[in-house]
């Protein structure tokens, strides 16, 4: 098979075009004939050398997929939609996304949503189990003291991650208010639902923050910058308030007052995708199947695609990725 591996460590031209021997599915494993694969920034991360392979998994990029059923395990226990040969179906993958064929486990595969083409199935699993498992189980928007009436900040909200989440939130019928870097990129948050886009670089999200809830604050933050943002999240999160970490974009340190965590009951929280067990990936994925896939199929959520490259273009993908110039997804297709 055809493959996009990564050479050496370094800028976007170690990405190459290979060939590579076909993978084998193993235990709980479905092989699939790729259509479409999404562009991440942990695969950036991982070109360059600061988002190591975990163990066993493959040293190609690439953490979600697109395409069709070709074989594997499909008797196994956790083929919980009856998943057979030449379904379409897109998964998250622990690595190997960059190439024609892929094994991913079961557990971690969903029918493709009816209506999508195989460019929008590839942009959905890493950052719909992202935004799933980050907003609703470990931040619990609409669990906490106000129930519904929970509001969710998104600290960039043009991005992939951000997109999908103002979508699912305001489906599901949450206040939810963005930050982002461009005026055309806060009208772009705000044309796909979000109730106020913050321009970070012209406006204080703190005071507009205050502003918006009368000085309460929001109930969530979704944030992918950490570093000095924290300190600036603790002044606008609300009592019981849930900050969840999912990236360092701004940095991995931070000083911030823990008086003010006592005092108010704030939850800071984090955590990452991808060394998360099988196990744990296929119940966000049974969730997503239940509550969120049939808003795919009604057209009432819709991925949003930037731009879409061929897998040999992979270099200009992750230069793309690296301007933070994009709105939404990146996809390679083969």
């Amino acid at each position: 098979m055809q493959a996009i591996e990564i050479r050496e460590y370094g800028a976007p031209e170690v990405l190459q075009l290979t060939e590579r021997p076909d993978p084998v599915p193993g235990a709980g494993e479905v092989l699939i004939r790729v259509a479409a694969a999404g562009v991440n920034r942990p695969d950036v991360f991982q070109r360059t050398g600061n988002y190591p392979v975990p163990p066993g998994a493959s040293d190609l990029p690439g953490l979600e997929v697109a395409g069709v059923v070709v074989g594997g395990d499909l008797g196994h226990a956790d083929n919980r939609f009856g998943l057979k040969a030449g379904d379409r179906v897109c998964a998250l993958v622990q690595g190997g996304g960059y190439a024609q064929l892929c094994t991913a486990p079961l557990a971690q595969v969903l029918p493709a949503p009816q209506g999508l083409s195989d460019i929008e199935a590839a942009a959905l699993p890493e950052t719909f189990f992202t935004v799933w498992s980050n907003v609703f189980d470990r931040g619990y928007l609409g669990q906490g003291p106000r129930g519904k009436d929970e509001t969710l900040l998104i600290q960039g909200g043009s991005s992939g991650i951000g997109t999908t989440a103002i979508q699912i939130a305001k489906a599901l019928g949450f206040k939810v208010f963005v930050t982002a870097g461009t005026d055309d990129k806060c009208k772009a948050c705000e044309d796909l639902g979000a109730d106020r886009a913050i321009n970070y670089k012209t406006q204080d999200f703190v005071a507009e923050v205050a502003a918006l809830t009368g000085g309460k604050g929001v109930d969530v933050i979704l944030d992918m910058v950490a570093g000095p943002y924290l300190a600036r999240e603790l002044k606008c999160i609300a009592d019981d308030g849930r900050i969840v970490i999912i990236a360092l974009l701004g940095g991995a340190k931070a000083e911030i007052p823990l008086g003010d965590i006592l005092r108010r009951r704030i939850t800071v929280t984090g955590s990452t995708l991808r060394p998360r067990p099988a196990s744990f990936k296929g119940k966000i994925a049974a969730a997503l199947h239940e509550q969120v896939w049939p808003l795919l199929a009604a057209g009432k959520i819709k991925p949003v695609i930037h731009q879409v490259f061929p897998a040999a273009q992979a270099a200009d993908a992750h230069r793309l990725m690296e301007s933070s110039e994009h709105i939404g997804k990146i996809v390679l297709t083969w």
